[in-house]
């Protein structure tokens, strides 16, 4: 079994250590929540301030063209293009996830007007179904919402369906699916697919241009490390960015938006998916954490990614009881996460928060653990399963205070 100073001789090794010292994180606590709220970048707070000083408190309304506020929601996507196996102009941050997904809906539905359906499968991300169930009711009964689970799918891949939604990697079980043979069994049959990339953005290579994927769509908030609220992304194919006419036709939308002209035109390529008016104190934040990821390699963070996972795996199995392992053991089967289930998971992990080690919990028994590999280290891992192993001997998970729920869990 992997001891303490194996783990920080693996540290010592680590070609991606110096990445830690570029996130403010406190001393006392292991943070292996990423997948749910990325750390701090230590460039953030600095780059913020200057926004709101500098760029708003003295250019004004004159910033948009001085600092070029226009054009971020572009440039930032086409950032976060690069580490998602995207083009140039094919990427456009701004908005939420929940917005983007019905973007891609609707686009869908413009590419297969014939058909009627929109796939997910049972368990997915709450706000993808959610989305799917608000485009079929305003449809007044023309779209039919349906999930299947999983092992479904490819038989739920009929002529009547216009779109399949899927999340790359899942929130809850981390396990991912093969985005280059979903794509293709969809596309064979004439289904675009929309890929939910919010948990695998940052934390993996993906590929969507190889994957010859139509849409994705991605949080800011998670392993890009944009902050809390920080402004999500949209992935349109080249092919069928000018086929498309948003429905969501917001004004920065329009093909030349000063003209204030009654009727909307949309713009060319990916600007014509622009709705509302770009949050640049939000764009401002996750351009830093973007910009650490590019500096890195992804595919160096996807090695000790998995490490991290096998380690995490490798110590509760060997040193605790009662946990049942809920993610694909094998690495190239699962994100940057690890899940286990435990009847007790809620107030088990509120005594591991207290005790400074920071996951999160999933109803209705899951304990998460995400692993952000330019932050995160081998002794973390290692020493986080031995509190753990501390709280479940001590017992003191059975105070009543951890298992009050909070609203957040």
């Amino acid at each position: 079994m992997t001891t303490l100073d194996d783990a920080r001789r693996l540290d010592t090794a680590d070609p991606l250590a110096g990445f830690r010292e570029r996130f403010a994180l406190p001393d006392s606590v292991i943070y292996l929540d990423g997948n749910s709220l990325g750390a701090l970048p230590k460039a953030t707070s600095g780059r913020v301030e200057a926004v709101v000083q500098s760029e708003w408190g003295e250019d004004l309304i004159r910033a948009w063209n001085t600092r070029d506020w226009i054009s971020a929601p572009k440039r930032l996507g086409d950032k976060i293009a690069r580490l998602i196996g995207a083009a140039p102009g094919e990427v456009i941050a701004g908005e939420s996830t929940s917005v983007n997904i019905f973007k891609a809906l609707c686009a869908c539905l413009q590419l297969t007007p014939e058909r009627s359906v929109i796939l997910s499968e049972t368990g997915n991300f709450p706000t993808d179904a959610y989305m799917m169930e608000g485009l079929a009711a305003l449809s007044g009964g023309r779209i039919r919402q349906v999930l299947v689970e999983r092992d479904a799918i490819d038989a739920a891949l009929t002529d009547d369906v216009a779109a399949l939604l899927l999340t790359h990697t899942h929130y809850k079980s981390g396990q991912l699916h093969d985005m280059k043979a979903v794509t293709a069994r969809a596309q064979a049959l004439g289904i675009p697919v929309i890929w939910d990339l919010s948990h695998s953005a940052g934390a993996m290579p993906v590929a969507l241009n190889d994957c010859e994927a139509d849409f994705a769509v991605g949080c800011g908030y998670k392993y890009l490390n944009g902050g809390p609220g920080a402004p999500a992304f949209l992935f349109v194919a080249k092919r069928h960015q000018d086929r498309v006419f948003p429905v969501l036709s917001g004004w920065l939308g329009h093909a030349r938006p000063f003209d204030f002209d009654d009727r909307y035109e949309p713009a060319a390529g990916i600007d014509r998916f622009q709705c509302g008016t770009p949050a640049i104190l939000g764009m401002a934040a996750l351009e830093c954490g973007v910009d650490i990821l590019l500096d890195a390699d992804m595919q160096e963070i996807r090695i000790k990614s998995q490490a991290l996972g096998d380690l995490f795996i490798e110590q509760v199995e060997d040193r605790l009881d009662g946990f049942e392992l809920r993610s694909p053991r094998a690495a190239g089967e699962r994100g940057s996460q690890v899940s286990f289930a435990h009847e007790h998971g809620y107030a088990i992990m509120q005594a591991l928060i207290e005790r400074g080690v920071i996951g999160d919990f999933r109803a209705p028994d899951i304990l998460r653990f995400g692993f952000t590999p330019l932050y995160a280290g081998y002794a973390d891992v290692w020493t986080a399963v031995d509190i753990l192993a501390d709280v479940m001997q001590s017992g003191v998970w059975q105070d009543a205070r951890f298992n009050i729920r909070s609203a957040v869990t």
